[in-house]
């Protein structure tokens, strides 16, 4: 099995499962690097996401709708730098 089917299977599980992703999980199912999605964190412009303990757990609806709000985000800035 490879490296990608392997983090699809292990963020597959964990949505059936535990709705909580860790970092690399959570970049993963958003198509990103896990070192893009720790720097997003880093500046505030990623997705919510929770400490239990010393982990950093991103809940998949939250995942979800940052996703659907960056995606506005993009479209409205694309729109306004073309007007």
């Amino acid at each position: 099995m490879t490296n990608d089917a392997d983090e699809n299977t292990r963020a597959a599980r964990a949505k059936k499962g535990c709705p909580f992703l860790n970092n690399e999980q959570a970049a993963f199912y958003l198509d990103l690097s896990p070192r893009k999605l720790r720097a997003l964190r880093q500046d505030g412009s990623g997705p919510r996401f929770r400490r239990h303990a010393r982990y950093v757990r991103y809940h998949i609806d939250d995942l979800d709708h940052w996703s659907r709000n960056s995606a506005d985000t993009q479209t409205d800035n694309a729109e306004t730098s073309n007007a």
